[in-house]
């Protein structure tokens, strides 16, 4: 069952349905050049909200290696419908929006529905190895669609250059899997996991 708090956002509620905390595991198969990786992660993923317009997003995963824990990537993020800003809003950095801003209501994000019966949205997730991404994408009930539309690495970040991603909700259960083309290989299947929501 999900719950919905009373107090989200409106321009939330198309992704309400990832709200809280899911652990489960997932897989790894992935070939670059000569060097095949695979095998198998352990991943917790936590969506949570502030109050403001976007869901906040933070995950982690790791391998076990005899009884040491060896991280994988560490992620953090915000996703958010797609919506032309408003004098209203706060931003960008700390300047806050001019005048006052009307609450958004669930009809003003009706507004924002697709004609394919979904709607935009945003995903900018930075990854603790030097490199951040922006997702664009579509949600439509309890699936969402994303690809990358910049890639940004610092000096020290390995190459990887694009990136597709899939979550959905199915049998209680959040699934996702994400492609990517990195050192020096095409776009192709990289890891997928099936996580369960944490009590």
């Amino acid at each position: 069952m999900i719950e919905i708090p009373t107090d989200l956002p409106a321009d939330l509620g198309p992704l309400s349905w990832l709200l809280g905390v899911w652990e489960g595991s997932g897989v790894i198969d992935y070939t670059a050049g000569d060097e095949r990786f695979t095998g198998e992660f352990s991943q917790r993923v936590s969506f949570s909200h502030d109050g403001g317009d976007a869901m906040n997003y933070s995950a982690s995963a790791w391998v076990e290696d005899g009884d040491r824990r060896v991280p994988l990537v560490s992620e953090v993020g915000f996703w958010r419908l797609v919506r032309p800003a408003t004098d209203a809003d706060a931003g960008p950095a700390f300047l806050p929006g001019r005048g006052a801003a009307p609450q958004r209501t669930a009809d003003d994000v009706e507004a924002l529905r697709t004609a394919e019966g979904g709607f935009e949205i945003e995903a900018a997730i930075v990854h603790a190895d030097g490199v951040s991404e922006l997702y664009l994408g579509q949600i439509r009930g309890p699936r969402i669609d994303l690809a990358t539309d910049a890639v940004v690495r610092s000096a020290s970040a390995k190459e990887y250059t694009a990136a597709t991603r899939m979550y959905g909700l199915v049998d209680g259960h959040l699934l996702w899997a994400w492609d990517i083309a990195a050192l020096g290989a095409e776009l192709a299947s990289h890891a997928s996991a099936r996580l369960a929501k944490a009590s």
